[in-house]
């Protein structure tokens, strides 16, 4: 249905339109549940093949997402995410390619026992159902997202952001054509046919039909997700992350680290957004901060941080809360390890953080005591993604305690079910 239609429509009608999209989701599941591990792979190589083939039109609808984007005064940042050229649309492809050649997840065999009486007992992993997924501007998110949930036999329902809302729509009709090539209905994967924001509050109170949710982007979006919803949900938090130069840092990797993990992409959310260094490291400091603002960083630092390079603008407080997705860096200079810790225990989001160091006891220390989903030795941050950790794509980074953790793939958007053969035994 038409966006336009929709807006133009009383509240009855966008409730009637949500409920028919959980109601074909649920059908698609239970097909998707039992679908064989070559029929989704086909359904994935399809996809690839059709979001090359309909280059031009996926193409042009982004350039319309980015024409408004820029009329409406959108930050340069975030059309860096929301745009799509040739070059990154054949990664969405590669992208889909390497989702499919992927370990099918379900039907994995978790555990498996014998009790005394000879019950054979496994733990089997099985599909969640319906996933539904909310998130930012980011148009490759609804491929990966779409592809992520096909892997693991779930049924996916988009809400993707306004401001990429016909790159989405692009995106879903070659992802539908993948399914139509595989004989799985198409309706296992959808996106909300508007951009009127009433429709994340009906799929926040789907319950029964959706059953997670997995929300992508700012602060006040996961907020609203975490308040309004009916429905269990996967977090993905913001990435306020951190990297620490300790005193025994290879100067040379310090250098490559700090510049890869503030400037390769700023607006990802492995993208590091504060710099700890050591007080007796602070000799490397000076070629960091030379490297950065070369590349076009925006630098923020303490008062001894300023001294060391004059016309650097002073960091606030909100400075070390601020995930700045942009080309701006807060300094600080700390006293080891210990305190680089509890900077981030009392200012990080528990994403990602990093330690430049040569002393293992340093780095074991950083490893067992910072509470993130991820963290790193001597790598950048923005290897937080689950392409890099060898998944084929994530829907996000889950910063919650409960699994999953870290990047979500296809095995993460499983549960388990227990498989029980007996020979005929009774309860005594």
């Amino acid at each position: 249905m038409p966006d336009t239609l929709l807006r133009e429509k009383p509240a009855s009608a966008l409730a009637a339109t949500m409920a028919e999209l959980g109601r074909s989701a649920r059908d698609a599941a239970a097909r998707l549940a039992l679908a064989s591990a070559e029929t989704k792979v086909t359904a994935l190589t399809a996809a690839a093949a059709a979001v090359r083939s309909r280059q031009n039109a996926i193409l042009a609808a982004n350039a319309e997402d980015v024409a408004a984007a820029k009329a409406n005064g959108i930050k340069a940042a975030m059309i860096d995410r929301l745009a799509l050229d040739p070059k990154r649309l054949e990664g969405v492809a590669t992208g889909l390619e390497d989702i499919a050649a992927l370990p099918d997840p379900v039907g994995r065999v978790l555990a498996a026992w014998t009790r005394p009486n000879g019950l054979e007992i496994s733990r089997v992993a099985v599909p969640l159902g319906v996933v539904g997924i909310i998130y930012e501007s980011r148009p490759n998110v609804t491929a990966d997202a779409g592809a992520i949930a096909l892997k693991s036999g779930n049924a996916a329902i988009l809400r993707g952001g306004s401001e990429s809302f016909h790159s989405s729509r692009a995106l879903v009709a070659a992802l539908q054509d993948g399914l139509h090539a595989a004989r799985l209905p198409e309706a296992a994967i959808q996106l909300v046919p508007t951009r009127d924001r009433d429709a994340v509050g009906h799929m926040l109170g789907m319950s029964g039909v959706i059953d997670i949710i997995v929300p992508r982007g700012g602060a006040s979006l996961i907020e609203r997700v975490q308040r309004e919803s009916r429905i269990p949900v996967i977090a993905h938090l913001e990435g306020l992350c951190h990297t620490y130069i300790d005193g025994a840092a290879d100067p040379e990797k310090a250098r490559a680290i700090a510049l890869n993990a503030k400037m390769r992409r700023v607006s990802i959310c492995g993208a590091t957004e504060t710099l700890l260094v050591d007080r007796k490291a602070k000799a490397m400091l000076p070629p960091i901060l030379a490297d950065l603002r070369a590349a076009g960083c925006e630098l923020r630092g303490d008062a001894e941080v300023r001294t060391m390079a004059p016309g650097i603008a002073p960091a606030s407080e909100e400075d070390w809360r601020t995930e700045y997705l942009d080309a701006i860096l807060a300094v600080r200079l700390v006293d080891g390890v210990a305190a680089a810790i509890a900077h981030i225990e009392r200012y990080g989001s528990h994403h990602t953080d990093a330690i430049v160091t040569e002393d293992e006891a340093a780095a074991e220390k950083f490893l067992r005591e910072v509470d993130s989903a991820i963290v790193l030795v001597n790598a950048s941050t923005q290897f937080a993604d689950g392409g890099e950790f060898g998944m084929g794509a994530e829907i996000g980074i889950s910063t919650q305690r409960l699994p999953p953790r870290g990047p979500v793939g296809a095995a993460e958007l499983t549960t388990y079910k227990y498989l029980v053969r007996g020979s005929g035994q009774v309860r005594p």
